[in-house]
């Protein structure tokens, strides 16, 4: 174990990712999470299991864990080891293990972290004055509203932030579009929100939205996410149906079924498709009436936008949520009134697959994608996949283990996880070497002009 291995881990998600150690934890396999941090000096399963140490109050083992990470001195592990102490109730330790030098608090990152890790500590005045060389960051502003909630300084938070709230009216009055100051005004409202003064968080910006004295739509949306929360919906309907619809309509109709008026909330938005045929109204329309199991009426309102191109597409957004019922998904895909995906037909036909494989018709479904074949992905993984949506585990792992790649052994690891054999999951799965060394041999294939490789699997 290395701070180049862990590094390289951390920006590639190698080893055995987080969500193959999410898998691990739903099966009931700590130990053997453990045990593959210990043994693989899998960065990911010592993170996970840290996590899930610390929830039961395992504190000493979850330090037993983290212990060799932090031993390399790689930062993050470092910072990893001090929240555990922090949870444990050993602030000072864990202060001192992280605790800025002059050049670090140089550093508006270091400088964040700590400043957490303080105010957890209940040093919040010691963890404002950290940031407060830094409050000139947009993030490092967020940084404070977040840390110091519920820390009873709101007041002096206010402080802060106001100046900056008051530069982002200034720039708009001037001309300019100064966005290191563009989210103050709505953090300004958050903290007043907070501190039980909605009513000046809603006047001020309520003054601002008139004026237009604001340089962000996240302002805008934030007023009307205020309003929606202290239910003020006569003001939310006038700022929604005027010349901000596009940005908070969404958000008034939302307010409305949150209030139970349904049926209002779906007039409101029809009445504006028939007076602004806007896709963003079809959009959200058509996903609400999915999630009230209204897949025909959703199909009629968004099938208009089938075809379009990219975020205008309005296939997609009924299909994710239908990954999970390959029935409605199936009947989705065969509908009458779809068409395919603009400049994606192949989505469809892997949709199509996916859906007859969660059905249980295992052939069907390999020979849709034989008939179209994807050349981004190996065709063996492809059907491997497909064998394990429809629940023949047996041959899927099979088919991974004759390819023996490192792409199929990565793919094994959950279906042998479903069958019951971790130990054997995480045998299977390739080490960080030899995930570095594949990557590596990638990187030197010949490229197109495009940026892709030359031959596939692209």
């Amino acid at each position: 174990m290395n701070t180049d291995d862990l590094s390289w881990q951390f920006s590639n998600y190698g080893g055995i990712p987080p969500r193959k150690v999410t898998l691990l934890l739903e099966h009931g396999h700590l130990d053997l999470v453990i045990q593959a941090a210990a043994e693989r000096g899998g960065w990911f399963c010592a993170e996970g299991a840290v996590q899930e140490l610390c929830r039961s109050g395992e504190f000493g083992r979850a330090l037993q864990v983290m212990e060799p990470f932090a031993a390399t001195g790689w930062r993050t592990a470092l910072w990893a080891k001090a929240e555990i102490l922090s949870r444990a109730g050993r602030a000072a330790e864990a202060l001192d293990l992280v605790r800025p030098d002059e050049e670090d608090r140089a550093s508006p990152t270091v400088c964040r972290n700590v400043a957490e890790l303080l105010a957890k500590a209940g040093y919040v005045d010691e963890a404002i004055d950290l940031l407060v060389p830094h409050i000139g960051e947009s993030w490092i502003r967020t940084a404070l509203v977040e840390i110091t909630k519920d820390k009873d300084c709101d007041a002096r938070v206010l402080e802060l932030i106001a100046p900056h709230a008051e530069a982002a009216r200034r720039a708009h009055d001037e001309g300019r579009r100064d966005h290191s100051c563009s989210d103050a005004q709505e953090l300004q409202a958050q903290v007043l929100e907070r501190a039980g003064r909605a009513d000046e968080a809603i006047r001020i910006l309520g003054e601002d939205m008139v004026r237009r004295r604001f340089l962000s739509e996240n302002t805008l949306t934030a007023y009307a996410e205020l309003l929606a929360r202290h239910d003020r919906l006569q003001e939310l309907r006038e700022l929604a149906t005027g010349q901000y619809a596009h940005s908070v309509l969404d958000i008034y109709a939302r307010a409305l079924r949150e209030h139970g008026r349904d049926e209002e909330a779906e007039t409101v938005m029809r009445e504006a498709i028939a007076a602004d045929d806007w896709v963003g109204y079809r959009a959200w329309l058509s996903s609400v009436l999915l999630e009230d199991g209204r897949l025909d009426d959703a199909i009629t309102v968004a099938e208009c936008g089938f075809s379009w191109y990219d975020c205008s597409n309005l296939l997609a957004p009924l299909v994710y949520p239908l990954l999970d019922r390959p029935a409605e998904l199936l009947y989705l895909l065969d509908h009458p009134l779809t068409v395919p995906h603009h400049g994606h037909k192949e989505f469809q036909h892997w949709w199509r697959a996916f859906a007859l494989a969660g059905l249980g018709r295992a052939e069907e479904a390999i020979a849709v994608v034989e008939a179209h074949p994807d050349p981004w992905t190996d065709p063996r993984i492809v059907r491997a996949g497909l064998l394990s949506t429809a629940g023949h585990l047996a041959e899927a792992a099979a088919e991974l283990r004759d390819l023996g790649t490192i792409a199929a052994r990565e793919e094994l690891f959950e279906v042998l996880v479903r069958q019951g054999q971790a130990m054997e999951a995480i045998t299977a799965h390739p080490t960080v070497a030899e995930q570095r060394a594949a990557k590596a041999e990638t990187e030197s294939i010949p490229l197109r002009e495009d940026g892709y490789s030359a031959e596939p699997p692209f």
